[in-house]
C-alpha cells in the first residue's frame, strides 16, 4: 500500500481561495442541504449552520414538516423547504438550482426516504456530498452506486464503510478495498477516524488536524456541512474534501484550551470556524 499524503498547512494554502472584496451572495454558492427525521432535526440544524459558517452565500434546507419551526427559529440565516410528510422525507422536491447538495443528516432508512433518494440521484446533476443514512441506504441498494455523479463525495465513518465496503482485516486490505471502490464508481472517500483519510482513485491523503475532542455527536453532520458549502463556492470536489476535513480538525484543536476534551461538543466546532479561516489568512 502506498503511504498516505499527509495535508498540512502548506498543501492548504495552495487549496484555499480567499472571499473577493466584490462578493456577494448571489455568487458564493447556494448549498442544499437535506435530511433530518422526528427527533434527528438536531442534525440538519448542524450541518445547515456549518454551511452558511463556511462561506457560503445561500444555503436552503430540505427536511420534513415537523422541523419546520426548529429550523427557522434556531438558524433565521437558513431557508427552508419540507417534504409533504410530517416525520420523515418522502419526495424530495425544490424549486431552485443549488451549486451543492449535502443529504443524508438525520434522515433515517423509511421505504419511502429509500425511494426519494433514489430519485434524487435518478435524476441529480450537482456536486453532491453523502453523509449517515444516505450512505446506509446506498449500501442497501448498491446497484444505485450507478447512479453517483463523477467525483460525488462520501464521508463514512468507519461501520458506513464497512457497509459499503465488506468487512476487511487489516488497515491495508480497508485502504486498498476503499481505492478499488473509489476507482470503480468515481468517487471521492472521506473515512472520519483518528486520522480522517481521503481517498480519490489510488491517492490517499492523510488529515493532521483534529483530536479526541471530535469524537461527540454531530461532529460529521458539521462536516457535511462544511463539505458541502466549499463545493457550492465552486472548489474542486476533492480540494473541497481536503480543505474541509482540515478546518473541521482545526476547530477542535483551536477550541481546545477553552473547552478541553470532555467539554467540547459539534456546536463549538462551528463556533471555531472563523478562527478556522483566519489561520489561512495571515
Amino acid at each position: 500500500m502506498q503511504i498516505p499524503k499527509k495535508i498540512f498547512k502548506t498543501e492548504i494554502l495552495e487549496i484555499y481561495k480567499p472571499i473577493p472584496a466584490n462578493s456577494h451572495k448571489g455568487i458564493q454558492g447556494h448549498a442544499l442541504i437535506i435530511g433530518g427525521s422526528y427527533g434527528k432535526i438536531g442534525s440538519v440544524c448542524l450541518s445547515s449552520k456549518a454551511a452558511i459558517k463556511s462561506g457560503c452565500g445561500l444555503v436552503t434546507a430540505f427536511i420534513p414538516k415537523c422541523g419546520y419551526t426548529i429550523m427557522q427559529t434556531v438558524i433565521p440565516e437558513v431557508m427552508v423547504l419540507t417534504d409533504v410528510n410530517e416525520n420523515f422525507v418522502t419526495k424530495i422536491d425544490f424549486n431552485f438550482i443549488p451549486n451543492a447538495i449535502g443529504i443524508g443528516i438525520g434522515i433515517g432508512q423509511e421505504m419511502e426516504t429509500q425511494n426519494a433518494v433514489h430519485q434524487l440521484l435518478f435524476d441529480n446533476k450537482t456536486p453532491m456530498v453523502i453523509d449517515a443514512d444516505a450512505l446506509n441506504i446506498l449500501a442497501l441498494n448498491p446497484a444505485w452506486l450507478s447512479l453517483l455523479q463523477p467525483k460525488t463525495i462520501l464521508t463514512p465513518h468507519l461501520k458506513e464503510l464497512e457497509r459499503l465496503l465488506g468487512k476487511w482485516n487489516s488497515k491495508d486490505e480497508k485502504f486498498a478495498k476503499a481505492v478499488e471502490f473509489s476507482k470503480k464508481f468515481n468517487v471521492i472517500i472521506v473515512i472520519k477516524g483518528a486520522p480522517t483519510h481521503i481517498i480519490f482513485e489510488e491517492k490517499i491523503y492523510q488529515n493532521t488536524t483534529g483530536n479526541q475532542a471530535l469524537a461527540t455527536a454531530g461532529s460529521g453532520d458539521v462536516l457535511t456541512g462544511i463539505i458541502t458549502s466549499l463545493l457550492a463556492q465552486s472548489y474542486e470536489p476533492i480540494n473541497a474534501a481536503i480543505l474541509g476535513v482540515y478546518l473541521h480538525g482545526l476547530t477542535a484543536d483551536i477550541a481546545l484550551l477553552e473547552t478541553g476534551y470532555q467539554s467540547f461538543i459539534a456546536s463549538d466546532s462551528i463556533n471555531y470556524l472563523g478562527k478556522a479561516f483566519l489561520t489561512l489568512e495571515n
